[in-house]
């Protein structure tokens, strides 16, 4: 057999292999067809501004805290074209929100990188949260689903003990669950939106940071999401902006203590993505209609899209960073 025929014959034989992974890793239902397209999701040039679902979006809203199998269209969490390669092999994650939109991305990339995940999320989000569940189980891995109300102290430190217990421990803490409404004026936010709001994105970070660390050994990591708006507050939404700027500055001092420890803590920031966040009043009407129209991109962004930079930040990949905020804002700039 000629070199060049071995070549073509064995590149051949790593296509199928690679192609009967993601058959694997995404589960029941994948199609070969649909295995051959996720295994070329990242072969050749793509351009930006062509990819996923552009505005005007139909009219919809749906009552706190959403499903993300509801909206139209269906957000992407790379269902069906996130890859593995070993990332995380053996680690065990917590991911708070994991049952739809940026924490159900990560959940979904952080089994296929070979970690077992548990995921915490409101009782009401059950129908997404077992989908969730069965990704997670379908890429090898061990699954645990955590349902409760984070602004409970009590709940958030019970969620974590059994969390360490049932992953056999916790190397990564992923705190991403928020509350988003949309108010033209702060003359129309509540005492008790304000309260639930802060004690959502603030108090249950807080919680949950704090009954996590012990757990953990040199070389955890701490992800939390911020958002654009930490620094680009949107004028209808300044008290959920004041609590991403909180989560910046909480991620920035908290790495200091923490590489003490040998545990690295960063942050996302991301800009305009599809999730329930924006269905269940965290836009106006007319906003949703555009969602993502305004930035350099012309479209938001998709959850598959920001869960590689959750993988990286969580990875060995990300030995030297620490104290760091990642942006995703297609082309909003900072940070």
């Amino acid at each position: 057999m000629k070199t060049d025929d071995f070549s073509d014959t064995r590149r051949k034989l790593m296509q199928g292999a690679a192609a009967g992974f993601v058959v694997a890793a995404a589960g029941p239902g994948f199609s070969q067809a649909e295995a051959a397209a996720a295994a070329s999701t990242d072969a050749g040039l793509q351009d930006p501004r062509e990819l996923y679902a552009h505005g005007p979006f139909d009219p919809q809203t749906q009552p706190w805290p959403g499903l993300a199998s509801r909206m139209s269209p269906r957000p992407d969490h790379g269902e069906s074209t996130y890859r593995g390669s070993g990332k995380l092999n053996g680690r065990k994650a917590l991911i708070t929100g994991g049952d739809s939109g940026i924490g159900r991305a990560a959940a979904i990339a952080y089994a296929r990188e070979g970690a077992d995940v548990a995921i915490s999320y409101l009782p009401a989000e059950e129908e997404d949260a077992r989908d969730v569940i069965r990704l997670i189980q379908a890429a090898g891995r061990k699954g645990v689903a955590l349902p409760g109300d984070i602004r409970d102290e009590a709940f958030c430190n019970a969620m974590v003990n059994r969390a360490v217990g049932e992953l056999g421990g916790l190397d990564i803490l992923v705190s991403n669950a928020a509350r988003q409404q949309s108010h033209d004026s702060i003359l129309d936010i509540s005492t008790e939106q304000f309260d639930w709001t802060i004690k959502t994105n603030i108090y249950a970070l807080f919680w949950i940071t704090k009954a996590a660390i012990p757990h953990m050994q040199p070389g955890s990591a701490i992800v939390m999401t911020s958002s654009i708006n930490a620094y680009e507050p949107g004028i209808n939404i300044v008290d959920y902006a004041m609590t991403k700027a909180a989560i910046m500055n909480y991620s920035k001092g908290l790495s200091k203590q923490m590489i003490k420890r040998g545990i690295r803590v960063n942050a996302v920031a991301p800009g305009h993505f599809w999730t329930p966040l924006q269905v269940t009043g965290g836009q106006t009407e007319a906003n949703l209609h555009d969602f993502g129209g305004q930035t350099p991109l012309k479209r938001p962004g998709q959850p598959a899209e920001l869960a590689p930079i959750y993988v990286f930040l969580a990875s060995n990949q990300a030995s030297y960073v620490t104290g760091q905020v990642y942006g995703a804002t297609g082309g909003m700039g900072q940070p």
